[in-house]
């Protein structure tokens, strides 16, 4: 949930040199306990009835490995601005191993007001799309809150292949309920995250809920057995 912003930081360079949120309280709140077993294969089994091809994954480094198993060499790859990836290596892997053809350091060179077009269109159409999302629901919703929006289309249709890397403890009842942990959770430390990162507020300006998918293995969540992004 990222606003327009001129310079990119890492998390690591905006954590070190900036007023961080407040993660140890975060992490006690309970829009982030984990959730026992039969709660995450019922959630994988809803997800997977709405067209949504679900892998477990261990921990952060099972699912680096299953994230670049599934992205093909060569490919143009891009990802919003998220703590999942970075927090797992992805998004270090994507950027800088030469193994694929990134968006995102590209985009970051361009001018903002001249290539605007041209932005919009590499950033909206990917050949693989990858991110997280903020909650999931026992009944096989995605749910996705963003301050621009950049990282809906693609999402939503624009990429061939979306990859999402999520956390279980973003599993909730519902849509009411996957909304409240935007508003009362997720929203406050990242707007934190993206004053201390940029010097800006976020907002959630704009919600992408994906109910179902008919496209067959075009969205793969990768649930993590571990707290993992907001």
């Amino acid at each position: 949930m990222r606003t327009q912003v001129y310079r990119y930081f890492s998390r690591k360079e905006a954590l070190d040199t900036q007023e961080k949120p407040d993660l140890e309280r975060a992490l006690s709140h309970r829009f982030a306990v984990m959730p026992d077993d039969d709660r995450v294969a019922r959630t994988a089994t809803a997800l997977e009835a709405n067209g949504i091809t679900v892998v477990r994954a261990a921990n952060a480094g099972d699912a680096k490995r299953i994230v670049l198993d599934l992205v093909p060499a060569g490919a143009q790859v891009h990802n919003g601005a998220s703590q999942t990836l970075e927090e797992t290596g992805i998004a270090d892997e994507i950027h800088n191993s030469g193994r694929y053809e990134p968006i995102h350091p590209r985009i970051w060179s361009m001018d903002r007001e001249t290539q605007a077009d041209e932005i919009r269109r590499l950033t909206s159409s990917p050949d693989v799309m990858l991110g997280s999302v903020h909650a999931v629901t026992e009944t096989g919703s995605l749910v996705a809150a963003s301050a621009s929006g950049s990282q809906l289309a693609p999402y939503a249709a624009g990429a061939g292949k979306v990859i999402l890397v999520v956390g279980t403890q973003k599993i909730v009842s519902d849509l009411d309920e996957a909304l409240r942990r935007i508003d009362e959770y997720v929203f406050p430390l990242e707007d934190a995250r993206a004053e201390a990162a940029y010097g800006v507020h976020s907002g959630v300006n704009k919600v992408l809920i994906i109910n179902r998918e008919y496209i067959p293995g075009r969205i793969t969540v990768v649930f993590v057995d571990e707290a993992l992004g907001f």
